[in-house]
């Protein structure tokens, strides 16, 4: 059997819903730590918060961590692939002007998880933002500037 590469496996049976709420996750090229700087990280935070202003999602929690980044959003006017195509597309552009560099920054695709209404929202938030905690970068949530959830 032939082995789809993995930027088409993500893909096959996403579905995008308005209301629907999907906890996304998309990894910079090559891994790299980008957002260590977290000027750099800002950049893809100003997008998220493009996105939730604009009303093409209603942004609940997301951490950008040093190569990557998770965002649970509940859509509302634009599809998944819309969504993350413009976020990873605008914030690319930005990291590259105040970077001075060209190309690609993130990986092709990007994963997500269509999570059931009567899931714990909070409860999934509270682990997105203590990624960082869990990975060793701080001692304490608070102290990691790249997060933010609605309930907390």
């Amino acid at each position: 059997m032939t082995q789809l590469p993995a930027s088409s496996r993500l893909r096959r049976g996403r579905f995008s819903q308005a209301n629907g709420i999907h906890l996304l996750t998309a990894n910079t090229l090559d891994r790299e730590p980008l957002f260590s700087d977290w000027r750099v990280g800002r950049l893809v935070v100003a997008q998220f918060r493009h996105e939730h202003t604009q009303g093409s999602v209603n942004s609940l929690a997301w951490v950008v961590m040093p190569d990557h980044f998770h965002w649970l959003v509940e859509l509302q006017s634009a599809s998944l692939d819309k969504v993350m195509g413009r976020t990873k597309s605008l914030s690319a552009r930005a990291i590259n002007r105040m970077t001075d560099r060209t190309g690609r920054r993130w990986q092709k695709g990007f994963h997500d998880h269509a999570l059931r209404r009567e899931e714990d929202l909070k409860n999934l938030a509270r682990y997105v933002v203590a990624n960082p905690l869990r990975a060793g970068l701080v001692n304490r949530v608070g102290d990691y500037p790249l997060w933010d959830a609605v309930w907390l």
